[in-house]
């Protein structure tokens, strides 16, 4: 794809890292892996998906077979009345390159769609681009914050890391971009460094 990248509001919640690299192709967005049926049984995760909801709204963009529907289908569940958008993709027979065989169902999952069709069934869901009537905070939180923050490049920023998850009741084992990614989402800078400074 050329140009920019069309700017997502909502944050995309797709099944696996591949699906999210594939995404990340098209879109500018926060995007959150479930982890396949790994989600089920991750309470941070549903807790942080569902303020991520409140804040900003979510798209389910799971794979077209079975499985898919199975995960689409348990979140719907547990994210109740929030607003939760559903994006599909159409079911095209194949298999993706990284993959010796096709899948049980021969259908192409989110990884290997073309971009085209991820932002068209996007578009289709509502998601809300570029030009939001809510617009998205203009200083979002950055690495740059958190390295003045202590939160990465120094010795104690993994310690300052965990200390700030549990303080947000977020995922323990998030890297320190899917944590730039969720407190981007949650917070204006200003909210970030005021939690920040509570720190032990």
């Amino acid at each position: 794809m050329s140009g920019k990248k069309p700017k997502i509001r909502e944050v995309i919640l797709v099944e696996g890292r591949y699906d999210k690299n594939a995404l990340s192709q098209c879109v500018d967005a926060v995007i959150v892996e479930s982890a396949g049926f790994g989600i089920f049984h991750d309470k941070k995760k549903v807790a942080m998906l569902r303020a991520m909801a409140e804040k900003r709204g979510l798209i389910l963009l799971t794979d077209s077979d079975g499985a898919g529907f199975v995960i689409r289908n348990h979140l719907k569940g547990m994210l109740g009345d929030l607003p939760v958008k559903q994006a599909y993709i159409p079911d095209i027979p194949g298999k993706e390159r990284r993959k010796a065989a096709p899948s049980k169902e021969g259908k192409l999952g989110v990884e290997g769609m073309p971009p085209k069709i991820l932002l068209e069934a996007l578009l289709r869901a509502g998601a809300t681009v570029d030009d939001a009537e809510a617009p998205l905070p203009e200083d979002p939180v950055t690495k740059a914050d958190f390295a003045a923050l202590g939160l990465s490049g120094g010795p104690d920023s993994a310690a300052r890391r965990a200390a700030l998850i549990r303080a947000l009741d977020l995922p323990e084992h998030m890297s320190a971009n899917a944590l730039l990614q969720a407190v981007g989402a949650l917070y204006t800078k200003a909210e970030f460094y005021a939690l920040v400074r509570d720190l032990p």
